[in-house]
């Protein structure tokens, strides 16, 4: 954000087509596809393009047809791995809105979005994203509808319609502000040394990177078993969604003690040692009734916590997804790039 009124956003140029997103049969749909009912759920939600051409009505198009246009914007010719990175980015802001709008009980119907191609080659989102863009049904109902559609479905238009109309966007506007998720979280990496304070600033690291709320703290489940539980009790007693790791060498005491005196998930990420290899039974091998996890490296740790984090902040969850569509984008470029060289 440049200022409260104004953003910077890259020169792109654009990709001349509609990504549209359906999590309902509505609309336009309905009308393409007779024997459809209205309300019939798409999962996943269904994904249709549109070649922008306002002569002839932006007629639909395939995959394959955009693949075929062989178009080519700031140097990027739009080929298969283009257009499947489009259709999972559509799909993936589709699911993140839906999330957000699901905490002011309002079902995201479908939306519509753009993409564009930057000086450096990058696909990127190019697109206003507001109530032009989307079908908003608060509760589910569509009689309660607040987008464009409603100034759509006028056959005349009165001042009254027109205030309704503004009522709509006005609505829309307010909601915005309370679209951030309200669970207070909390990541607790607790070491039994402070010898392991490296591997746990990594565990923190990686946890910070994907959204996460992380404190470090130290104490000993062997040597100072009243301290552990009253830390545990500490941040059951404030926080809404937590998790704890446990990082503990030797004879790994502190997640077993956890796991055994809290409802809440704990993790063992038991730090590198050269006897780890006979050391991680400790953490594998604990006693019945408790449902501690092991792993071993400090980004799993993070990515274990991020996911149990996500099912209640869908903002976390969105950092995992947008991860796992870079990973799979960056792979594609490095093969890319690989099979180039080898022609």
């Amino acid at each position: 954000m440049a200022s409260p009124s104004a953003f910077v956003s890259k020169k792109c140029e654009m990709i001349p087509i509609e990504w549209v997103t359906r999590r309902l049969a509505t609309g336009s749909f309905l009308k393409r596809n007779p024997g459809v009912p209205e309300g019939f759920r798409f999962t996943p939600p269904k994904q249709e393009t549109f070649f922008k051409d306002d002569a002839n009505h932006d007629p639909q198009w395939s995959e394959e047809q955009i693949v075929c246009a062989n178009f080519k914007f700031n140097g990027l010719t739009i080929g298969r791995d283009e257009v499947d990175y489009m259709r999972k980015a559509t799909i993936l802001v589709f699911e993140i809105l839906e999330k957000a709008w699901a905490l002011r009980d309002c079902a995201l119907i479908d939306m519509k979005i753009e993409f564009g191609v930057d000086t450096e080659g990058n696909i990127v989102l190019a697109d206003v994203i507001d109530s032009d863009s989307w079908r908003l049904w608060p509760s589910g109902d569509k009689r309660l509808m607040v987008d464009k559609q409603v100034y759509r479905n006028l056959s005349t238009v009165t001042d009254a319609d027109l205030d309704n109309v503004k009522r709509n966007f006005a609505w829309v506007k307010d909601q915005l502000d309370h679209l951030r998720p309200t669970v207070h979280h909390k990541v607790v990496v607790m070491m039994g040394s402070t010898a392991d304070q490296e591997h746990c600033q990594k565990i923190a690291k990686a946890g910070r990177e994907l959204g996460l709320s992380v404190d470090l703290r130290v104490t000993s489940a062997h040597k100072a078993t009243d301290e552990t539980l009253r830390i545990l009790q500490e941040y059951e007693d404030t926080h809404g969604a937590l998790v704890f790791v446990a990082v503990a060498g030797r004879s790994n005491g502190l997640g077993p003690v956890l796991s055994g005196n809290t409802s809440y998930p704990v993790i063992n990420c038991p730090p590198p040692s050269d006897k780890l290899v006979q050391d991680i039974w400790s953490s594998l091998s604990v006693p019945s009734g408790l449902g501690c996890v092991t792993v071993i490296y400090p980004d799993s740790a993070a990515l274990m916590a991020a996911q149990i984090i996500g099912l209640q902040d869908y903002l976390i969850w969105a950092r995992l997804r947008v991860k796992q569509l870079e990973t799979a984008a960056s792979l594609r470029k490095a093969d890319k790039k690989l099979k180039n060289l080898t022609l």
